[in-house]
């Protein structure tokens, strides 16, 4: 999705406006994460970036999406552009190590225990 919110329209309340545009976005993750991940990959992880116009956009993850389109609207900007691509992704593993009972835990590095 790659597009291009008005934050301040004549005769809306900007609250109401904020929270419609902030549910779209959701919408669009919950739709694309309930797509079949292609064979060999594990989940869906997204590609944003969001500012005011297209070439000012910053990239973020999606955790910070929500905050950003909330700072640009505190700002009093007019438009805030969101862009989020969904991409596959193999999850990474990290690697265990087996203790001395054999159990898999991780080694500690401390010592004493």
């Amino acid at each position: 999705m790659k597009k291009t919110f008005l934050l301040q329209t004549e005769g809306k309340n900007p609250d109401r406006i904020l929270e419609a545009v902030k549910h779209e976005v959701r919408k669009y993750a919950r739709r694309e994460g309930r797509k079949t991940v292609p064979e060999g990959f594990d989940y869906w992880d997204f590609d944003c970036k969001v500012g005011v116009t297209p070439v000012e956009a910053e990239v973020a993850t999606f955790a910070q999406v929500v905050p950003m389109i909330d700072a640009a609207a505190k700002a009093g900007a007019a438009t805030c552009y969101v862009e989020v691509l969904a991409k596959p992704v193999i999850r990474l593993r990290k690697p265990v190590t087996e203790g001395e009972d054999g159990r898999g835990f991780a080694e500690s590095a401390d010592p004493t225990h």
